[in-house]
This record gives C-alpha cells, sequence and structure tokens, in this order.
C-alpha cells in the first residue's frame, strides 16, 4: 500500500502529500483517476502545455501530471486550510517550479489565459445526505458547485480546441455527458472503474474534446475475486504507488 502515517500523509514514490488539513482525503479512485491522465497525455499528441485543476483538494492530481508530463498547471481550491497544505505540497515536490495555486472559487477565477486541459475531480453526490460540517460539504457534495455550473467554468476557461478530464460517480456520468454536449463537448473516452468483479461500476473516468470524436469505452477492475489488486491496476499505478516494483 501507499504509505500512511495516521492518515496524515501519504508517501509516492516521486513526491508526499500531506493531507491533516484537507476535508477530503486521497483516494484510491483519485489515484487511478491522476494515473490514466498523466498517462493518457503521456502516451498521446494532445497538445497539453497548459493545464488547470478545478478544486485540487490535496495537489494529489496536479502532482500526477506533473511527475510524467512537461507542463505548467494552475490550480484553485476554494477551502482556504485546504488550498495552504496543498501549496506546501506542491513547494515540496521536484515540480513545484511549474505548478501555481489560488485559493478562489472558480466561479470568479479571474484570469485571461486559456488552458490547453482542464483536469476535475469535482463534489460528489449532490442528492445523498449531507455532513453538518461545511467544508466536507464542499468537497464531498456540490452544494458549493453544481455540475452545470462547473461545465460552464470548463467552457470559459478551456482553450478554443482544447481538452478535460472528469472523475464522477458512474450514476452521473450519464447526466453529465449529456449536459457536456449541449456545450458542444465530444466524449473521446470513458473508462468505467468497479472495485471487484462482483461490484457494480462506481466511478467513470471523461475524457471530452471540443473536437468531434468517436468515444472509446473501456473498463478497469482495481481488485481480483483473491482480494489483490488486479494486473492493470497496477500497471497503471506502477510509477506512484511505493509497493508496486517496476
Amino acid at each position: 500500500m501507499v504509505k500512511n502515517m495516521p492518515n496524515n500523509y501519504f508517501q509516492f514514490k516521486q513526491f508526499t502529500i500531506y493531507q491533516d488539513h484537507c476535508a477530503m482525503k486521497v483516494t484510491t479512485d483519485g489515484c487511478l483517476f491522476g494515473a490514466y491522465v498523466a498517462g493518457l497525455i503521456q502516451n498521446s499528441k494532445v497538445k497539453s502545455k497548459n493545464w488547470l485543476d478545478i478544486g485540487t483538494g490535496t495537489g494529489l492530481l496536479s502532482l500526477m501530471l506533473a511527475q510524467k508530463n512537461d507542463l505548467l498547471l494552475d490550480a484553485v481550491e476554494i477551502d482556504e486550510p485546504t488550498y495552504l497544505q496543498a501549496k506546501s505540497n506542491f513547494e515540496q515536490s521536484p515540480w513545484k517550479e511549474k505548478l501555481s495555486i489560488f485559493n478562489t472559487d472558480i466561479l470568479q477565477f479571474d484570469t485571461a489565459k486559456k488552458y490547453d486541459c482542464i483536469i476535475t475531480n469535482p463534489p460528489f453526490f449532490e442528492d445523498d445526505l449531507k455532513s453538518d460540517q461545511l467544508t466536507k460539504n464542499q468537497a464531498k457534495h456540490d452544494a458549493s458547485l453544481t455540475l452545470l455550473q462547473l461545465l460552464k467554468a470548463i467552457d470559459t476557461h478551456l482553450s478554443t480546441d482544447g481538452n478535460f478530464f472528469v472523475l464522477l460517480p458512474f450514476h452521473r456520468s450519464d447526466y453529465f455527458e449529456k449536459e457536456a454536449a449541449v456545450l458542444n463537448f465530444h466524449l473521446v473516452e470513458k473508462l468505467i472503474v468497479k472495485q471487484t468483479p462482483a461490484h457494480n461500476y462506481f466511478r467513470s473516468v471523461l475524457y471530452f474534446s471540443r473536437n468531434e470524436a468517436l468515444p472509446r469505452i473501456t473498463e478497469l477492475t482495481i481488485k481480483n475475486t483473491e482480494g489483490n489488486y488486479t494486473a492493470a491496476f497496477n500497471a497503471l499505478l506502477k510509477d506512484y504507488y511505493l509497493f508496486i516494483k517496476d
């Protein structure tokens, strides 16, 4: 497993994520998302120099992308304690010169820059029971940012031929795809994820472009019937997780 010291930090092969001041901690599906997008961009000819990470949280996705790709990335985080921790995580990484972070709401993010690519792990579970803790509500629900608002923010900040990547609960992906189509975003790839062969799909990784595309749909299972990580998962995370040997 990734090294975990009383849930305060996760040690990856090339960087460390401190998370004791963050409402949402590092998750397996978040790591999978970051690794998938980083690998996809590394192995493609997608123009991807300037990136925006919306709702960066701990900074995990930004750091996973920076490890594998030559990029310049701006991250936005609305919660101040989380922003400060992500900023510290960036500054302690080998890629600190490539990463910038802003403590603001994406709906008020004021920049003339247009981004080649945008990545986001947005608030989940808008229709589910909410906690009494405001920061967790902001991190886990779309009380502060709905999916429609997110799409409009992406449309505002993405370049004319840009691409974006989003991690969503599986049951919300069809809705998101329909709303994205309204803004003339085209689904390029869709990765659907399940915990084990016995489970239903629970996450979708969606890759959209402003350019027309024939969507490609793939799937990934995190653990096999014996409870071990699958070969596909290990291949995806081998450059990040300490316990996966090269």
